[in-house]
């Protein structure tokens, strides 16, 4: 068949699954787009066209069919299980198509993934988008929150089409925006999924503190988030767990949430945010407790084998209003440093993979359609609009005056879960988080000395330029090292019995030193060995982003004049901590 005489639709999907045929049926609905669907199994494309004629799809039964019902450039939105499947379906497509045609993988990919994807398929000259699409089967339907990365070339194909069917804010902006280059788009979404675990676990926190505080039953609750959901707690998450909670069970007659075996499953996104804050060196602690939650949630055998370990006698609350407004504040509190977490690890992953994205955008899409919209979004998206460059959201003066004003709340609520035994790692990591973020001085300090002594890691001082090393094993005089390893420069200065170096290395006095050879190849692999420096900015000085020698990421090492490696002496192997 020709391609002239078959060539009617302007977009395709291929993967009719739920999400797939949900997907399809909103582009099918919105005017101007002809949708073509293809899927590996013949059944759910005749099942689909069948339920739905007055969509107009035009079905496909082969690859060659699909790519010659597209009109050009061929645009092509994938919606099958990432991984493997992903994969078959993109060979498939370059197979069909041209220089200049358009893939979008509208799934749940990994964004490295995806970056690795796009540099392959780019060489061929088709446009490879990851797409993050937030909303579930409702938003795929009516309108999600869509998070497009690619090409700013294939942005102009595809952003007319995904903004007919992204969902709209309430001042009728649509919610998607083109985030960045490559994975930009699939590394947002991940981000989007870690603040939604920690919404939930915060969430379920409020709830489980209420019911064991206050003694009042889930239907009662219930009555308690839906008149959250009247305020600044406003969310689609408040929303429907007052639903959830006044939903009964109808073979038992009970709550349902006390029929639903108490294991939270996952999907791994969360997972992955923790996983690349870590890489990022960007503390996300309230996603990283939520993701550990779920995880100690679906250790059945230890909670039961646990079930005899001593705790306190519970005490309920005197006022239980109270209590319950004390709580409300906690969620907010604690929601505002998930939120402000999440962001730094935007910033730091656009900064490490080059991706010029604009955080005011990221907050305004998540508005509506997405599981995390919430009221306080809007606040978000004006405070990044006044400042774009905060060096933390939560230090924005909307949030900054709500923090503080709830603080007192925020510590009542966490000191009575830790009186009566009630686990709330969420809340009091968060309320720790706030109050690390905001101290002079950390007990950081002490982690730099033991990791200068036990494996000569060295530290910087709060009075001279440079990084510094006392010789543990010998006099215990300090040794001053090339400040080149930092962004500010200053003349070598040796302390103590250390003499200079060559540049950019300081030699170490023979005391700290030993020959090569008492060392195993592991050992010294594990002594000085560089780490590309992590580029996160201080959020509570506005200091530079030059790598840290101090915390193993410097380009520089230490050269002892024998030849062998610092940090020996009479300790045997140095640390890698």
């Amino acid at each position: 068949m020709s391609e002239e005489s078959t060539a009617t639709a302007n977009i395709g999907v291929v993967g009719l699954a739920v999400m797939g045929s949900n997907l399809a049926r909103n582009l099918a609905s919105r005017e101007g787009n002809t949708v073509a669907v293809f899927n590996r199994s013949r059944g759910r494309t005749d099942t689909l066209v069948q339920e739905h004629p007055e969509a107009g799809f035009v079905p496909a039964y082969s690859y060659e069919d699909f790519a010659a019902s597209l009109t050009t450039p061929r645009t092509a939105i994938i919606m099958v299980q990432a991984g493997k499947g992903t994969d078959a379906v993109i060979e498939e497509l370059l197979r069909v198509f041209e220089p200049g045609d358009i893939i979008m993988d509208g799934g749940n990919a990994n964004f490295q993934d995806t970056i690795a994807r796009e540099a392959r398929i780019r060489e061929t000259g088709i446009h490879f988008v990851g797409t993050g699409i937030s909303g579930g089967e409702e938003g795929a339907l009516n309108g999600p929150s869509i998070m497009p990365g690619g090409s700013v070339e294939s942005y102009k194909t595809l952003g007319p089409i995904l903004e007919s069917i992204a969902a709209r804010a309430e001042d009728g902006a649509p919610c998607v925006t083109h985030i960045g280059t490559d994975g930009a788009g699939h590394f947002v979404k991940m981000v989007h999924n870690g603040i939604e675990y920690a919404d939930m676990q915060l969430i379920a926190e409020a709830y489980d503190l209420i019911r064991r505080g206050t003694g009042k039953t889930p239907a009662e609750i219930a009555d308690v988030f839906a008149q959250w959901n009247t305020g600044e707690l406003s969310s689609y998450l408040i929303e429907i767990t007052a639903e959830v909670l006044r939903q009964v069970d109808e073979r038992t007659g009970k709550p349902l949430v006390d029929v639903i075996l108490d294991q939270a499953g996952a999907k791994g996104t969360g997972a992955w945010t923790v996983q690349n804050a870590l890489d990022l060196g960007v503390p996300v602690t309230g996603i990283a407790e939520a993701t550990f939650a779920r995880s100690l949630s679906s250790s059945g055998e230890q909670r039961a084998a646990a079930q005899g370990l001593a705790g306190p006698t519970p005490t309920p609350v005197d006022d239980p209003d109270a209590f319950i407004a004390d709580v409300a504040q906690a969620l907010f509190a604690s929601k505002i440093i998930a939120y402000s977490q999440g962001f730094d690890e935007i910033v730091a992953g656009a900064a490490k993979y080059g991706w010029d994205i604009d955080k005011g955008e990221i907050a305004k899409i998540w508005r509506a359609g997405c599981i995390i919209r919430a009221q306080f979004l809007n606040t978000i998206t004006d405070e990044y609009k006044k400042n774009p460059d905060l060096p933390a959201l939560l230090l924005a003066p909307y949030f900054r005056e709500h923090l503080e004003s709830a603080q007192d709340a925020w510590r009542r609520v966490v000191v009575t879960a830790a009186q009566n035994g009630i686990p709330a790692p969420a809340f009091s990591s968060s309320l720790a988080y706030y109050d690390g973020l905001r101290s002079e001085r950390l007990p950081a300090a002490l982690v730099q000395g033991q990791r200068d002594f036990f494996g000569a890691h060295t530290y910087r001082r709060v009075d001279a330029e440079g990084s510094f090393h006392t010789l543990w094993s010998g006099d215990r005089s300090e040794v001053a090292q090339d400040p080149s390893w930092h962004s500010r420069s200053s003349p070598e200065t040796p302390v103590g019995s250390g003499s200079p170096g060559p540049t950019g290395v300081s030699a170490l006095p023979d005391a700290a030193c030993s020959p090569p050879a008492r060392a195993s190849p592991r050992s010294r692999n594990r002594i000085g060995h560089p780490v590309r420096g992590s580029r996160v900015p201080d959020v509570r000085s506005g200091l530079g982003n030059s790598p840290d020698p101090s915390s193993g990421t410097g380009t520089s090492r230490t050269r002892c004049p024998t030849g062998g490696e610092p940090g020996w002496g009479a300790r045997g192997v140095g640390g890698a901590a």
